[in-house]
């Protein structure tokens, strides 16, 4: 299942990233978002969602977020 998927409050371990596009990657790695990591959606918004990641919260839209496989 994907971070999409994901109750809001809930903690999950981020299985892995899903994606070709090594920016993109790049990206969630520099947030801190790779596998083993833990990772809640703290609100949905209208096409994003809010997500923690260690001390951070993050907007990432729900294209980014049906990469992240949790």
């Amino acid at each position: 299942m994907n971070l999409t998927d994901a109750q809001e409050g809930k903690e999950y371990i981020v299985q892995g990233i899903e994606t070709d596009d090594e920016d993109l990657n790049a990206f969630l790695f520099s947030l801190g978002c790779y596998s083993g990591e833990p990772i809640t959606v703290v609100s949905r918004l209208n096409k994003s969602c809010v997500v923690s990641i260690k001390d951070g919260r993050y907007n990432i839209d729900n294209q980014l977020a049906s990469a992240i496989l949790i």
